[in-house]
């Protein structure tokens, strides 16, 4: 017999969630990202609803009342995700009353005709096209020896 919706709601808090899957978590673009551009991004994907990938905003007046305080590592980390992969830009803002959109790329594009790019520029699983780097040789010249 299947639980009814009270009884499932009740069992765990809330029932919106963000989905982050394991192969992103587990990529190398992820796993450099630095402190601020992991909230940020946590923060950009709890905007979407399942027909909004490319309209996400992660602009300053947005993040405020989230804790974001300082437009410099606002934008540090956006520079960050865009350049791992993570987020791609579908629209270009400006001032006054236009905001940047993007759109993360773990998940399709949900495309409209107001984005900048088109469908075939959106590229898919794009933080997954970064290489780890090779393992620095160990050599004896890195070890001092004592005597």
């Amino acid at each position: 017999m299947a639980t009814s919706k009270k009884k499932r709601y009740t069992s765990r808090d809330g029932i919106c969630f963000v989905a982050l899957p394991h192969i992103v978590l587990d990529s190398i673009a992820f796993i450099r990202l630095s402190g601020p551009a992991v909230r940020l991004l946590l923060d950009i994907a709890r905007q979407l609803n399942g027909k909004n990938n490319g309209r996400l905003v992660a602009c300053s007046k947005y993040m405020a009342p989230r804790g974001w305080k300082s437009n410099d590592t606002l934008l540090r980390a956006r520079r960050e995700l865009e350049s791992s992969g993570l987020i791609m830009e579908t629209r270009k803002g400006a001032r006054p009353n236009r905001a940047t959109w993007y759109a993360i790329t773990w998940d399709s594009l949900d495309w409209v005709p107001e984005m900048d790019i088109k469908r075939e520029q959106f590229q898919r699983s794009a933080y997954a096209k970064h290489t780890p780097l090779p393992p620095v040789p160990k050599t004896s010249a890195l070890y001092r020896q004592t005597v």
